[in-house]
């Protein structure tokens, strides 16, 4: 259901703590672009989660580890007990999980200080322990994979990690092109991702500051990587998968809305499900509201950031776009 192979591009909709959850890769899977969609990490730290705890984090699992378009979703999980990840996988399968994804990139403080994310990157040895204990616990059939950052202080640090990962079964890895202690400030360093990408039997999907169809252009020719993991830039820019897809002679339809108002009035449908407060809904449409005008002029974005309801927030928009006209997306 979810693979990365060679001579088959794919497109990754990126794991983002608080922002890409269920309804938010709902919205994006069914506008299409993208091959499959990565979960927010479920955190494994002292105990291992009841199959049902994890089945309520990924509710795409009850539907057969698809979104309700059908796009497959692969499960994030972070932690440093490697016999704990592999448990965890365990029950996430017997839920319907479909593939696993183990984070080694999280640069959170909170997340760093409690043995996981991006700390493992000190401890080459651990990630290849963390790997190999999921991949013997899982049947063949599931894809373990395995997301890092470059390292921890130095880019060259991404080698011994990516070999470990790999030696421990990992079926593909993504690697951002920063370090830890850089965080998510530019620039992103993608030749070292090619350079892995090089040497390594198994897939590399590249990811970091693909902002822009000529940024993918530039991540495309320094990493030779044909598997691209967008973010930020997807929700920034939610047509740039569309060209990113056409680009890599991946069938991509348009999508049916083009504008940001349809939009956002479909994410609220999208939500109903899972947000028994429409203050969630509200708060996660400001939230992307606010991603997407820091990287492109929305004129009407200030008129809407003070509304206290959705009705409000809606009324806000419509009369916004009355003055200044419509609201393509970029």
């Amino acid at each position: 259901m979810i693979q990365v192979s060679r001579g088959t591009p794919a497109l990754i909709l990126a794991p983002m703590e608080g922002v890409t959850d269920a309804p938010m890769r709902a919205l994006m899977a069914e506008r299409g672009g993208f091959s499959f969609c990565v979960s927010e990490f479920f955190r494994i730290s002292q105990d291992v989660p009841y199959a049902r705890t994890i089945a309520q984090h990924v509710p795409e699992l009850a539907n057969r580890s698809r979104t309700p378009s059908g796009v497959p979703i692969q499960i994030q999980f972070l932690g440093g007990d490697a016999f704990k990840l592999a448990e965890a996988a365990v029950r996430a399968v017997s839920v319907g999980a479909c593939a696993i994804d183990l984070n080694f990139g999280c640069p959170a403080p909170t997340v760093n200080r409690n043995d996981g994310g991006a700390t493992l990157l000190k401890y080459p040895h651990r990630i290849r322990e963390i790997v190999s204990a999921v991949r013997a616990a899982l049947p063949a059939t599931i894809p373990v994979s395995a997301k890092l950052r470059l390292g921890w202080e130095a880019v060259d640090d991404i080698h011994q990690n990516a070999d470990m990962a790999a030696e421990g079964g990992a079926s593909w890895i993504t690697i951002h092109g920063r370090t830890k202690t850089q965080g998510y400030t530019p620039p992103a360093y993608w030749d070292p991702i090619g350079e892995v990408r090089g040497r390594l039997a198994i897939p590399v999907v590249a990811n970091g500051e693909i902002w822009t169809l000529d940024d993918f252009r530039r991540c495309r020719d320094a990493t030779g990587s044909e598997h691209f993991m967008l973010g930020r830039s997807a929700l920034a820019n939610p047509a740039l998968v569309h060209q990113i897809a056409r680009e890599l002679g991946m069938i991509s339809p348009a999508p049916a809305s083009t504008d940001w108002y349809t939009l956002l009035e479909r994410f609220a449908v999208l939500c109903e499900p899972y947000a028994d407060n429409p203050q969630y809904t509200l708060c996660r449409m400001k939230q992307w509201l606010r991603m997407a005008s820091n990287r492109h002029e929305i004129s009407w974005v200030s008129s809407v950031r003070t509304q206290q309801t959705l009705e409000e927030f809606f009324t806000a928009v419509r009369a916004a776009i009355s003055v200044s006209g419509p609201a393509p997306i970029q």
